[in-house]
Order: structure tokens, then sequence, then C-alpha cells
């Protein structure tokens, strides 16, 4: 089991920036492949950036962005592997929604099974709120 606890969402004008964290405890193996996702009002839940940070032999690690979020957004984790950040600048209205932090529950031997097993299979967290206003 993992528990994922968001923090950091909030009001902001566009343009602002924010910077969401996540407390992640529990299994290790779901730890090496998380990330964001957020939800809209209206709107299904979509994937914002993943971080697989799992082989340091093979040096696997990679990152993915949304292209809605790149350039702007920037996803990073401890070397604990216990918190997730994302850094959001330049925000936009549309990136209003609730972000939610997501763990995988499944083992995962690559980046690229990483980034089809975090929409399948996973964890998440109770979400914060980011609203941007114009």
């Amino acid at each position: 089991q993992v528990q994922l606890v968001e923090s950091g969402g909030g009001s902001v004008q566009a343009g602002g920036s924010l910077r969401l964290s996540c407390t992640a405890s529990g299994y290790t193996y779901s730890r090496i492949c998380m990330g964001w996702f957020r939800q809209a009002p209206g709107k299904q839940r979509e994937g914002v950036a993943h971080i697989y940070s799992g082989d340091i032999y093979s040096g696997d690690r990679n990152t993915y962005y949304a292209d809605s979020v790149k350039g702007r957004f920037t996803i990073a984790q401890d070397s604990a592997k216990s918190t997730l950040y994302l850094q959001m600048n330049s925000l936009k209205p549309e990136d209003t929604g609730i972000y939610y932090c997501a763990a995988v529950a499944v083992r995962v031997p690559s980046s690229t099974t990483c980034f089809i097993q975090i929409y399948q299979n996973n964890y998440y967290g109770q979400g914060t709120q980011v609203t941007v206003s114009s």
C-alpha cells in the first residue's frame, strides 16, 4: 500500500507560479514511478507530468510532460523518493483543476513501462485545488 498526501495548491493570477508537493510512503517499487494528474471541472482526469527514477544501474531515469505544460512545469523527486514536487510557472487559467499525485501500483522495469502503468495501475492522493484567474 502507498499513502500520498498533496499540498501547495491555491489561487494565483495568470502568469504566476505554484509549487505542489506530495509526501509519499509505502512500497519503494511504487515510489520509483510517480506522477501528477489533474482534473478540470467537467473534464476527464489527464496526465500532467511523470517521473521514473528506478534504475541507477542502467541509467534509465526519465520524465514525461504533457504538451500543454512543457517548458512551464517541472517534476522532481527527492533522493529518498519520499517527496514528489511539481513546479508550475507561467500558469494559465486552463491549468485550473484538482491536481492529484499518483504512484504506480505494480513493479515496473523501465520508464516505458512506468509511463504506461501510471495510467492503468496506480494509487492517487486526495488532490489539491489549483485555481488560476485571468
